[in-house]
């Protein structure tokens, strides 16, 4: 046991210098993560600061192509309103022993406001836009065509049982899409995760008002159902939380190990990578947004070691890993560990190895199943002639599981 609270105070060192935590961009409407809005709807941004101070930060946006790609247009081009924004919005916290300053944004509003469609980035800085303090993607789409999809299994000889195919039909809402077709491409990609994307789909068939992608090559792995915890109360264990205690004025969350390479899919209802902050004390209720405390969450992964890079991911890190959220081995304990320090609430993870060629498996550890229920999302673009920008002319999404 001291080789392991060694191995995690190393691991832990770094991430307390980070004072912006807890980033959400999330979607009123929706209720949820997914940062799509139509003209006309908002999203809110929010975050912590915790060196509880009272500073006033600054924002902007910036407009990128359909791959995420930068195209040079100007603020003016895109938005109207101030180039920067003041974000002034705050509160601190209260009744926590992690004292931290809530920061919260309403985009877009009346001091700025997007005027096309597409992919864009909400960047907030101190000093200079240059030097970030963080970025979060967001999409505004037009509304001008209807996104259907459809997931099925695939059977593939040599890995009969894992992937998922999807099928989308996107419908156009004011006449023919044929004379825009050679600029329209689809992007697909799997519960909000950027490393799980099909991008620059040309239609396979197109039938008047409609556009049909029905290729073979639109297809994911199905991966597994996602780990998960809740310590929305950090005083008892529970939701696969094994412990918890104060210790040296900071809060810390045990969780139940998780084994490796299961060997039968298990249904296990999840959030599709989805995090949602919460407090509650004893049936009370708390106001997350200032009232939920932070913890040294300390994650654990039975298993011999391997020979790759294993990290714990998810939305409330933008399945980016980094040296904050990979796991170490340690062999007295024949565990992988990590320790992250988070927000309470309900998490979704996943644990993904990283390839020799730098990319992410999220189905080695956890398992790759073609019956696990996922998040499919299809971004419909569109550059017609004349015009110096991608537009997202529809977005559609697939929540429901797949059936046999």
């Amino acid at each position: 046991m001291k080789t392991l609270r060694i191995l995690l105070l190393a691991l832990g060192g770094m991430v307390f210098g980070q004072n912006i935590q807890s980033i959400q961009l999330f979607n009123p409407q929706t209720n949820d993560g997914t940062p799509v809005i139509r003209f006309g709807e908002q999203l809110v941004l929010s975050f912590d600061d915790l060196t509880n101070a009272s500073e006033i930060y600054r924002y902007t946006i910036k407009h990128y192509d359909r791959n995420w790609n930068d195209d040079n247009l100007f603020f003016t081009e895109i938005a109207n309103g101030s180039l920067n924004g003041l974000l002034d919005k705050f509160e601190y916290s209260f009744n926590t022993i992690q004292a931290y300053t809530h920061y919260k944004l309403i985009f877009p509003n009346d001091k700025m406001q997007p005027k096309i469609s597409g992919n864009f980035e909400l960047i907030v800085y101190k000093d200079s836009a240059d030097r970030p303090l963080f970025k979060k993607r967001f999409y505004l789409v037009e509304d001008a065509a209807t996104l259907a999809l459809n997931v099925s299994r695939i059977a593939d000889a040599k890995k009969p049982n894992i992937n998922q195919r999807v099928e989308v039909k996107a419908t156009s809402k004011a006449g023919d899409l044929s004379s825009n077709v050679n600029s329209m491409t689809l992007n697909v990609m799997q519960n909000n995760n950027p490393n799980e994307m099909v991008n620059n789909l040309k239609p396979s068939a197109t039938l008047g008002n409609q556009l049909l992608f029905q290729q073979m090559s639109l297809t994911f792995p199905g991966n597994n159902e996602f780990y998960y915890f809740d310590n929305k109360n950090m005083n008892m264990a529970a939701d696969m939380v094994s412990a918890t205690e104060l210790k040296d004025g900071v809060n810390n969350t045990y969780l139940h190990p998780v084994w490796a390479f299961p060997l039968n899919y298990q249904y296990q209802p999840d959030v599709n990578g989805a995090w949602f902050y919460r407090r509650n004390d004893l049936g009370l209720e708390r106001n997350a947004e200032r009232e939920a405390d932070y913890s040294w969450v300390y994650f654990s992964l039975d298993s011999e070691p391997v020979d790759k890079e294993i990290y714990v991911l998810g939305g409330f890190n933008n399945f980016k890993p980094g040296k904050e959220n990979q796991m170490q081995y340690d062999a007295a304990n024949k565990k992988y560990v990590a320790k992250i320090f988070l927000k309470q609430g309900f998490y979704n993870y996943i644990l993904a190895t990283k390839e020799s060629n730098g990319s992410l498996n999220f189905g080695e550890i956890n398992g790759n199943f073609w019956q696990t229920e996922n998040l499919y999302q299809a971004f419909l673009y569109y550059a017609p002639f004349g015009r110096n920008y991608d537009g997202l002319m529809g977005y559609g999404e697939f929540r429901t599981p797949i059936g046999k």
